[in-house]
């Protein structure tokens, strides 16, 4: 033995039931808290768009997520790699909610039928003046009307196809100072009742492939609009992925499903 820590590190596709689709996260399970210069080195060296760190803490687990470049308060995609980890290692229980302690408080998730819930807190959308890079950016010329949180910008339009059409400008969207902008309009498949895009390269990631939070703010704005209490949404990266959602008072649970497609040991 050379005397360094090995610490287990899975790549997990999430929101997705098939390997190389869904959005990629890895997941690295830490013995104890590390500081987060440790874990930014780790997320930039692994170079997916989230790398989740799962500490045990208390009567759960504490969940941190950084992209290559920073370290994000909410994270959809890897909140539910880690839970799917936490089951398939053995670690939790079949059955055993998942608790974790994050920087937006205590999230819980739960198996349920051969998916994972996801309990988040809803991020309704207010509308907003349209900052002057952003359709430029995206290539919108006419949207249905622009909104905002206090995490992203929200983009209606017309048609699920142009959604898929989409080629933005990354260089001019980094200036615009919010975490993300996610592009959204009604399916044009019974499968479905929304799609969405999200690109967020202020982040480092020019486009997620499947972005839970970023749901957190859609389930509220179409809700609204097409009155239905669940509701199963397409993201049309080049991945793809599925999340299914319906309301808990002022949080949203989001559905999906996960599969390991890589394992191994960080050497510390």
């Amino acid at each position: 033995m050379d005397g360094k820590h090995r610490l287990p590190v899975f790549q997990v596709d999430a929101f997705t039931n098939k390997a190389f689709s869904g959005n990629p996260a890895a997941v690295c399970l830490l013995p104890e808290s590390r500081n987060t210069e440790w874990m930014q080195g780790v997320a930039a060296e692994i170079n997916l768009s989230e790398t989740a760190f799962v500490t045990p803490c208390g009567e759960g687990f504490e969940l941190r997520w950084l992209t290559p470049t920073v370290e994000v308060d909410l994270c959809g995609h890897a909140t539910l790699a880690s839970a799917h980890v936490l089951w398939e290692e053995g670690i939790l229980e079949p059955g055993t909610d998942a608790r974790f302690h994050t920087k937006r408080g205590w999230l819980q998730a739960r198996q349920a039928a051969g998916w994972i819930e996801l309990d988040f807190p809803a991020e309704p959308v207010v509308p907003v003046p349209t900052p002057e890079a952003l359709l430029p950016a995206l290539g919108i010329m006419e949207p249905v009307a622009v909104y905002r949180n206090r995490l992203d910008y929200l983009v209606h339009v017309a048609s699920a196809s142009l959604v898929r059409d989409l080629s933005p400008d990354f260089a001019r969207l980094k200036t615009i100072e919010m975490r993300g902008v996610m592009v959204t309009a009604r399916a044009d498949d019974p499968a479905f009742d929304f799609v969405s895009r999200f690109f967020a390269p202020a982040t480092g990631i020019d486009e997620d492939p499947v972005t839970g939070s970023a749901h957190c703010a859609l389930y509220p704005y179409w809700h609204a609009r097409l009155n239905k209490p669940e509701m199963t949404a397409f993201q049309e990266s080049k991945r793809g992925g599925l999340v299914k959602m319906r309301e808990q008072g002022k949080r949203v649970i989001l559905s999906g499903q996960a599969i390991t497609v890589m394992s191994g040991e960080l050497h510390d």
